[in-house]
């Protein structure tokens, strides 16, 4: 066989969007699939500058995984309502057609009040779960007024799925951490469905669990699930032993399953990832803004490193500029010659944690930059807003390191956009071992975050890499994103979930 047909084939075997919209239709009759997630795959929102209403897809890996599927078997999207012109598109049932346009599948959303969003998603889901789920030493806050806003609120959702359920036997994927009751309340009024449930960030041990006052509930809504998915088998572990500790139940080790009042709950691991395809049409879209890149922040001949991501705790932001800073005491050779660029996303800022974090961030950048800064030149530009999937792309082009520092981090899908952005085979990842994607991708340079000699040691061996290591290296990485794309992962989802049924 040629080079080139061996090339071919090997194209062919990999999973794409028509290849899953034809394992969907085969695998699903229409209107059988029913999502749930806090966020919409669609949104309206006003636009602030001709005041008209326009429809925006939200940057989520979870939309671009699950989008395809709901288009191939016509099912339905539950989602919370976050557009400020949301309203004056839906019906009186509050579901409309989506993409726009073309109407493949049906958006429901639901409204919450600014009581139960603060309650239920603020509060309880990432002021409780999220510190509990995320070894980084931030205490979780468990608030009584908090939970019963949350149970309220899966029951509201409850409520939106048993509504458009169809007589025969559906097919309900519920997304993360928000919705751990969602499963029960359903069957108890559904016995019949199969549901599966994907956590999206990582599961502790028992111990650390075991701090959570609701840990009976929580879990005994989510082996309502006939399916409960992780990113990586480590968290399933964890899982299973939680259950075998907190629980009365049977587990079984050798089908990673657990039984619990009859009911059996399969437990499995599928590591997200994203579209190579799209990743790499993006980059070459923003060309362009490539080199207006380059002259507005002047970086022409400039080493350039870069972080993307939330502003959050968990993301090991202090520790990378920390480490930034050791390098360039340990080098001062490349003071003038290296530029760390962190696109960071505010959010939750409701929180007071993730306040404060921005101010520290903010102080820390300052300081830094005001200890090297001679000149035009300083060593981290911080660009602080948000950023659409098109925009980001010019920067993954440019970046001779991407910095990936997470402290806990359930996979960490920047790593893989970077990976997948460059086709040239350029540029080198510093990849946290504390990422779900350091499991995948051994090729990278990966780090401890909280050791910041290491870690500045590491930034040295990226920027010094020959070339010939860091093309070999990036291949290799390329190799298990394009076949371990955001495609299989929804493929392997829909197969062990019809299997179920």
């Amino acid at each position: 066989m040629s080079k080139e047909a061996a090339v071919r084939v090997k194209e062919d075997e990999l999973w794409t969007d028509s290849k899953l919209k034809t394992l969907v239709r085969a695998k699903l009759a229409d209107g059988a699939l029913f999502v749930v997630s806090n966020r919409e795959p669609y949104m309206h929102v006003i636009d602030d500058v001709s005041g008209l209403a326009k429809c925006v897809r939200p940057a989520s890996g979870v939309v671009t995984a699950i989008d395809p599927i709901l288009r191939a078997c016509s099912g339905t999207w539950v989602a919370q309502a976050s557009g400020n012109a949301d309203k004056k598109f839906v019906n009186s049932k509050n579901k409309l057609g989506v993409p726009p346009g073309d109407n493949r599948y049906i958006l429901k959303r639901v409204w919450l009040t600014k009581e139960e969003e603060d309650g239920y998603y603020y509060g309880f889901s990432n002021e409780g779960l999220w510190p509990l789920c995320h070894m980084t030493h931030t205490r979780p806050i468990f608030r009584d007024s908090d939970w019963q806003t949350y149970k309220k609120v899966n029951q509201k959702f409850a409520d939106a799925v048993l509504e458009e359920l169809p007589a025969s036997r559906p097919f309900i994927f519920i997304q993360d951490y928000h919705f751990t009751l969602l499963a029960k309340m359903i069957k108890e009024k559904r016995p019949d469905v199969i549901i599966a449930l994907f956590w999206h960030i990582p599961w502790p041990n028992p111990e650390v669990f075991s701090i959570c006052p609701y840990q009976h509930e929580i879990l005994d809504g989510m082996l309502s699930c006939d399916l409960v998915g992780f990113h990586v088998q480590f968290h399933c572990n964890n899982f299973l032993d939680t259950a075998n500790r907190l629980l009365e139940c049977r587990v079984d080790t050798e089908k990673f399953s657990i039984v619990r009042s009859g009911m059996e709950t399969h437990v499995r691991s599928f590591p997200i990832s994203v579209d190579v395809s799209m990743a790499m049409s993006m980059v070459k879209a923003a060309r362009p803004q490539k080199q207006r890149i380059i002259e507005e922040y002047d970086l022409k001949g400039k080493i350039i490193a870069l972080g993307v991501e939330r502003i959050d705790y968990t993301k090991g932001i202090i520790e990378r500029v920390l480490a930034i800073d050791r390098f360039l005491e340990k080098n001062p050779e490349y003071k003038n010659k290296f530029v760390f660029i962190q696109l960071a996303a505010p959010s939750r800022t409701h929180i007071k944690r993730y306040h404060d974090l921005i101010a520290e961030i903010d102080e820390l950048i300052e300081k830094k930059n005001w200890k090297y800064s001679n000149g035009a030149w300083k060593p981290i530009i911080y660009l602080k807003k948000q950023f659409s999937p098109e925009e980001i792309a010019p920067f993954y082009a440019l970046a001779d390191v991407c910095i990936v520092s997470s402290l806990h981090d359930g996979m960490n899908l920047v790593a893989k956009e970077f990976i997948a952005s460059r086709e040239d085979l350029g540029g080198s990842l510093i990849l946290s071992s504390f990422t779900g994607a350091s499991k995948e991708l051994t090729d990278a340079i990966q780090i401890n975050p909280y050791a910041i000699e290491e870690f500045a040691d590491s930034i040295k061996l990226a920027v010094e890499m020959p070339q010939a290591e860091k093309r070999r290296r990036m291949e290799n990485m390329r190799r298990v994103v394009s076949e371990n794309n955001v495609y299989k992962w929804a493929a392997s989802i829909i197969t062990d979930l019809t299997a179920l049924g």
